[in-house]
């Protein structure tokens, strides 16, 4: 079975970073697109950022273009998110999820949240000054 964690949320200032770990428990990691998505109080749940399973495929929502970067460590079975330049509204629950294992090729990058298996509990970032 598989579980997610993330952790690294926080509150930060405007224009500060936080990098947010997605920790991966079970088994073939390395074969599961990994994404991130955030929802804020009162807003639907949107995709930030997603990679395909082999890391070599990324994509960004317009907002986060150019400030926030996803990468994962296949040895730790981590999946990373890594966010500068905070603006107050990304103030968010911020949640990473697993699809796979293999369930496309490995360019692919999966934007339909219904598609992914696995999620973790959420982790809150504040942004404000």
């Amino acid at each position: 079975q598989v579980q997610l964690v993330e952790s690294g949320g926080g509150l930060m200032q405007p224009g500060g970073s936080l990098r947010l770990s997605c920790t991966f428990s079970g088994r073939g990691f390395s074969g599961y697109a990994m994404g991130w998505f955030r929802q804020s109080t009162g807003k639907v749940r949107e995709l930030v950022a997603t990679s395909s399973w082999s890391g070599d495929s990324t994509y960004y929502a317009d907002s986060v273009k150019g400030r926030f970067t996803t990468s994962r460590d296949n040895a730790k079975n981590t999946a990373y998110l890594q966010m500068n330049n905070l603006r107050p509204e990304d103030t968010a629950v911020y949640f990473c999820a697993a699809d796979g294992p293999y369930s496309s090729h490995m360019y692919y990058t999966e934007l339909d949240e219904t598609q992914y298996d696995y999620w973790g509990q959420g982790t809150q970032v504040t942004v404000s000054s």
